[in-house]
């Protein structure tokens, strides 16, 4: 049957957070569809700083970063790895920016913005009876089941007097911090030599008290960083789920974190998003349904499980993988092998640099079948 190209496809986003923003941003791509977006009236919650290497479906967003380092360190007790990128320098862009200027470019390409369908929790039923027609596709958060594996955070962007921070290199794993509660690091995007954030971030499946985070940020800047004193100019925290998830709504496709765009390894969610919508648009046929898929490999989430195995029985190794890992790899194969694009030979650098005996556990123990 051929395609009427004179009626686009209705396709109905709920949500218009990262995902469903970022979709109708592309809505100048997908001339064959009619987007429209069910979201609920909301205040505009605190910024975030989302941070990922560039790459080739980035481009928006490498474009719109605040800031982009080509150097990057990763650091323990006993080793210290630097990292120079050609080709995919780290970025970092606020949140509120990307989604304001996303809904910027939904609109003037005629994205229609609705309020009145009884969000937060639609179901595919009440959609229906909304006369929704075409096309659903749900980027509401996914249920997070009791213990699993979290990444959570708290981050302060902190401004200091000239020449504290060194402006061309991003720090994205400094372990010289507590480790009591779990895989501890700190995080340090410089965008200044007077500014910059650092996070206190945990891999745990528990929360640590809430004056941790603060004592872990307040101890480096100290003892790190050598600072008597310090302006807090903004805030920021999250906790990001770690492992495979259900849907939102089983009845409904989803998209998004909750189509699982959350790298399970990493909690690395923006880039994948990007790619996952990405995917989807180059895939659109005229007048057909968008397909979204998850944007990881089987062989990547089966390797994910073994290291969040690992991870969970074993946090005191973090510093060691993380350090050997990266020394095993060159910048630019660092950041491919983040952003979910690694070939064979990159993946059997990091295989080789890990620690042998707790990863056959992990790859061998049924309890590593379980931790997502």
């Amino acid at each position: 049957m051929s395609v009427d190209r004179q009626q686009p496809l209705p396709v109905s986003v709920i949500g218009a957070g990262c995902a469903g923003l970022s979709l109708a941003a592309r809505a100048a791509d997908l001339p064959g569809h009619k987007l429209s977006l069910i979201a609920p009236k909301q205040d505009d919650a605190d910024d975030h700083i989302w941070g990922f290497w560039a790459m080739e479906w980035l481009q928006p967003a490498t474009s719109a970063a605040r800031k982009q380092w080509a150097n990057w360190q990763i650091i323990s007790d006993d080793q210290h790895v630097v990292h120079h990128a050609v080709r995919h320098p780290y970025c970092a862009i606020h949140r509120h920016l990307w989604l304001q200027d996303c809904q910027d470019k939904a609109k003037a390409s005629g994205v229609e913005f609705r309020h009145d369908l009884g969000l937060p929790a639609p179901t595919q039923q009440t959609l229906a009876e909304q006369t929704i027609a075409g096309q659903i596709l749900d980027s509401r958060p996914p249920p997070v089941p009791d213990g699993m594996m979290l990444q959570h955070f708290v981050g302060w962007e902190v401004r200091a007097a000239a020449g504290t921070f060194d402006p061309t290199t991003a720090i994205l794993m400094d372990f010289r911090c507590d480790q009591t509660q779990g895989m501890h690091f700190i995080y340090c995007l410089p965008f200044s030599d007077q500014e910059a954030l650092i996070e206190s971030t945990l891999f745990s499946p528990e929360l640590a008290p809430a004056d941790f985070y603060d004592a872990a940020i307040t101890s480096y800047l100290k003892s790190i960083c050598h600072l008597s004193a310090f302006e807090i100019n903004r805030r920021e925290s999250g906790v990001i789920p770690l492992g495979v998830l259900g849907r939102h709504d089983p009845g409904l496709v989803g998209i998004g974190a909750n189509g699982g765009a959350i790298r399970p390894s990493s909690g690395y969610a923006f880039s994948f998003i990007q790619k996952q919508i990405d995917h989807a648009v180059s895939r659109a046929v005229a007048g057909k349904p968008l397909a979204v898929g998850v944007p990881h490999s089987a062989f990547e989430l089966w390797m994910d499980r073994i290291f969040l195995a690992v991870l969970r029985r074993h946090p005191e190794l973090a510093p060691h993988i993380f350090t050997a890992m990266a020394a095993a790899l060159t910048g630019d194969e660092f950041a491919r092998f983040l952003s979910g694009e690694a070939g064979m030979k990159t993946w059997a650098k990091v295989i080789m640099a890990m620690p042998k005996i707790p990863f056959l556990w992990g790859l061998l123990h049924p309890e590593a079948k379980a931790v997502l």
